[in-house]
């Protein structure tokens, strides 16, 4: 390369980046001219190293002595030592050979980058101005300079064109390797194989099915054996070789990866039997009429290897079959008859034959004696998309004994292999039904306490003896005194597991009806109608046993809903009732013929959701019952979060004033240079309760009523500390904030994005409050506060959403509880529905202006006459909007 002192010589000096642009087009060049003189001497090279490769995939090594192998091997590498002699002339090429080749080919005359290196033959002004100028405009030139490819001008050295031989015959050779005879290039490294030999009498039908889960066609094996790359098959596959022909049984091998050969059985009923030679013939000939019969093959595939059998051979690579894989899709929870409502995803590779889950209880005793089994809950797959499905699933648990204790639900898949996959476990309560007539509640909790544990019957049977201690205060009906009295007999006679199981269902029965009557039997025959069709469309029963079956759902749908029309007569109307959610008759009776007529088109699939879907409406239905306990209990805890919620947002009001007023008076020391310090200092005082206990409201109520706060007298580094002691107050809120953030959680309401906001806004005002700085304090308040809002507005949506539209049935088949379709008792719409657009507004025609200006004319005669009661007065004022 050229030196530095060079590079600035003519037009360089002054035009440094000419000089930079030289240097790497010189670069260029050199590297060009190199590979020019590289290529003619690598031609040799390659054509020795495609001989090998076309001998080696010819097959050539494999198919000479292992001496004439050997003997080739030593030809081919002293060739290609030869070949590498004439790289011994290359050298990397001079700089002026650079300049040079830049010039020719890119046609530049007067040599405009070698005049930049040279110096006029005489050194005068003028002579050296005229030169410089020359050099100028030559280094205009050298801008465009293009070194271009290399042109190594390989013909003049091949004049024959003896090249393209070796690439002929070396694209040939790779064709060729391609088929079963073709060779490898390690074949010159090792010793030939074994030549097998193939009987050509013997023919072989060979294929593999895969299991029909996977849904893929089976797949046939050539004759011949000519698949080069392996065959990828699923797992469990079965293979099946079938041989015919020859005189003697062929051996039929699986070689696994590992090298292990293993022989696969032949079939029971068709192993080679020699044909029953007629009793003419003579027994000399009986060997040379033997034939052997087809002969088959079969086993199952789990793991790579490869089949031979009659010299040929095939690969095969087996896809795993994954086991599945299944989640929870949100928290399970109970809808309103107390039925578990269970999310879940399910994935796998050839899709989920069947899931559940699987319920323990978390608290169990080795030595107990449970009546019943563990609860058993079939999740609703769909079958169309099983590979990667999401579903929803809802069934009543509440009849078994481990409703209301707590739980641990685990959810399991498992594929058409028997691979199984579970999810995380997750505790509950499991849901019990909400019983709201304490004397059936009590009767259900008998039940659970022998059903649980069957030695604990004479604890079951001094809880009933105890309801019937005063029958005429605590049991108004006689019936169901009776009814406790015969169970009572039951419970004492009961020994074995059939008596116990019946004294069970019998005390279950018992609390239905004291709880709902008729209505109790009607939904549990309703659900056995559900449970039987989804059975039918999940064993995909005939079309004859799928319309019997809905004959019986529609009867037990019909005689569900007259129970709960009765029951909705006599019960009283509900608050927060809500038309949102309407179900008519109609649509039941539309829904159940859509499931019918979905089984006998044959979209079982569809009709199996539709069923699900009516179930988890079933389920959800809300059967008129006042809902005493659960709800006014929920109503009590989210009253109290709201308190809650306003005690901070008041708490956090007062502490931004407060602030906002020690920093203004902070600011007026400052700017009026106070820095005495006062004897006392009132304001800790007000920060912090006094000896009496009052709290600080109370303190600066007091001194506010002597005319005076306690922050007037104090100075600028007292104002100070007093802030860095707020700190203290804002941190309390900010934790009072968070355990709020934590008893929304477990109500099952998610804070609103406000309430994160407002905490990081009020650590922040802390961190501020810390270090003596008010406004920026304040500031972080003032968003606090907003923050709060809007987590308060949030909150209280929710807690709308959750207690819209408890369900009941009319009088007109109805399921729902209508509020006047929506409006509150002025008739007026309410704002639970969004905001009004004026749609629903009624124009009033001249019979209703007539009408109010009436109404109106009587209240201001009442007016009129002066009402003696103030309240009155301003009552009558408000109607006439009297300001």
């Amino acid at each position: 390369m050229t030196s530095p002192s060079r590079q600035k010589k003519g037009a360089f000096a002054f035009r440094p980046s000419l000089a930079r642009l030289v240097t790497t087009k010189r670069l260029l060049a050199r590297i060009v001219l190199f590979f020019e003189q590289l290529l003619p001497p690598l031609m040799p090279v390659l054509s020795v190293v495609a001989f090998y490769l076309s001998a080696s995939w010819f097959g050539l090594f494999r198919s000479v002595p292992d001496w004439l192998r050997i003997l080739l091997l030593i030809a081919f590498a002293a060739a290609f030592l030869v070949s590498l002699l004439p790289f011994r002339t290359l050298r990397w090429p001079k700089v002026a050979e650079a300049d040079r080749m830049l010039e020719e080919r890119n046609g530049l005359p007067h040599q405009p980058v070698t005049v930049q290196e040279d110096e006029p033959a005489f050194d005068t002004p003028f002579g050296r101005a005229l030169w410089r100028e020359h050099q100028t405009r030559m280094a205009e030139k050298i801008a465009a300079l293009d070194a271009g490819l290399p042109r190594p001008d390989i013909a003049a050295h091949d004049r024959f064109a003896l090249r393209a031989v070796p690439a002929l015959l070396l694209v040939t050779a790779f064709g060729y390797s391609l088929s079963i005879n073709g060779g490898s290039i390690r074949d010159a490294l090792q010793a030939a194989p074994e030549q097998v030999v193939s009987d050509p009498a013997v023919r072989i039908d060979a294929w593999v099915t895969p299991p029909s889960y996977t849904g893929r066609a089976p797949i046939y094996l050539t004759a011949d054996g000519s698949e080069q790359a392996p065959i990828g098959i699923p797992q469990f596959s079965g293979l099946t070789v079938r041989v015919s022909g020859g005189k003697t049984a062929e051996k039929v091998v699986f070689r696994k990866a590992n090298g292990e050969a293993q022989d696969i059985a032949v079939q029971a009923d068709t192993k080679p039997q020699q044909t029953a030679a007629s009793a003419s013939e003579q027994p000399t000939a009986a060997p040379a009429s033997q034939a052997l019969v087809a002969q088959t093959n079969m086993m199952k595939l789990q793991e790579n290897g490869a089949l031979e059998v009659n010299g040929r051979r095939w690969n095969f690579d087996v896809l795993p079959d994954k086991a599945p894989e299944i989640a929870f899709d949100g928290l399970p929870k109970p809808s309103v008859n107390g039925a578990l409502e269970i999310g879940f995803t399910v994935k796998d590779d050839y899709g989920v034959q069947e899931a559940h889950a699987e319920i323990v209880p978390v608290e169990t005793d080795p030595t107990a004696t449970p009546l019943y089994p563990l609860p058993e809950y079939r999740l609703d797959v769909p079958r169309r998309n099983a590979r990667d499905a999401k579903g929803v699933t809802s069934r009543n648990l509440t009849e078994h004994p481990l409703a209301g204790k707590r739980v641990r639900i685990t959810l399991v898949a498992k594929d058409a292999a028997g691979q199984t996959g579970r999810s995380p476990p997750h505790e509950m309560v499991l849901p019990s039904r909400p019983f709201n007539e304490p004397l059936a509640a009590a009767v259900a909790e008998e039940r659970q306490v022998f059903a649980l544990d069957t030695r604990k019957m004479p604890q079951a049977i001094a809880l009933n003896e105890a309801l019937t201690i005063r029958p005429e205060e605590t049991i108004p009906k006689l019936t169901n005194y009776l009814l406790l009295e015969s169970a009572l007999t039951r419970m004492k006679l009961a020994k074995g597991e059939d008596a116990l199981k019946d004294t069970a269902q019998y005390l279950w029965e018992i609390a239905l009806g004291m709880e709902d009557g008729d209505l109790s039997l009607a939904e549990r025959k309703l659900r056995e109608a559900q449970q039987k069709l989804a059975d039918a469309l999940d064993r995909n029963a005939p079309d004859a046993e799928i319309k019997k079956l809905m004959d019986e759902l529609r009867k037990a749908m019909q005689d569900y809903m007259t129970e709960l029309a009765e029951r909705m007569q006599n019960a009283p109307m509900q608050p927060n009732q809500n038309a949102q959610n309407i179900l008519r008759q109609q649509d039941l009776e539309r829904m159940m013929d859509q499931i019918e007529n979905l089984a006998r088109s044959g979209n079982r699939d569809a009709a199996q959701q539709m069923l699900s879907e009516l179930q988890r409406m079933m389920n959800n239905l809300q059967a008129g019952r006042p809902q005493r306990g659960q709800q006014g209990q929920e109503n009590s805890e989210a009253r109290k979060q709201i308190d809650k919620l306003g005690e901070i947002l008041r708490d956090q009001q007062k502490l931004m004033e407060q602030t906002f007023r020690l920093d203004q008076q902070l600011r007026d020391r400052m700017q009026r240079g106070e820095t005495e310090m006062g004897e006392n200092d009132p304001l800790l005082d007000e920060m912090n309760p006094g000896e009496n206990g009052e709290p600080q409201d109370q303190q600066q109520g007091q001194q506010g009523r002597e005319g005076q706060q306690p922050s007037d007298q104090m100075t600028a580094e007292q104002l100070r500390e007093a802030l860095k002691q707020l700190r203290a107050q804002q941190d309390a809120l900010g934790k009072q904030l968070g355990e709020l953030q934590k008893s929304l959680g477990e109500m099952g309401m998610k804070p609103g994005p406000g309430f994160g906001q407002a905490q990081r806004e009020m650590e922040g005002a802390g961190r501020e409050l810390g270090q003596g700085r008010g406004q920026p304090a304040v500031e972080g308040q003032g968003r606090a506060l907003e923050a709060l809002r809007q987590g308060a507005r949030d909150m209280m949506n929710q807690m709308m959403q959750a207690q819209q539209g408890q369900q009941g049935q009319g009088p007109n088949g109805q399921v729902g509880q209508g509020d006047q379709n929506g409006r509150d008792p002025l008739g007026r719409p309410r704002r639970t529905q969004g905001p009004e657009f004026g749609d629903n507004v009624k124009v009033p025609d001249e019979i209703d202006v007539q009408r109010a200006r009436e109404i109106l004319d009587a209240i201001r005669e009442k007016l009129g006459n002066n009402p003696p009661q103030e309240m009155e007065r301003r009552y009558l004022e408000r109607l006439l909007d009297i300001q």
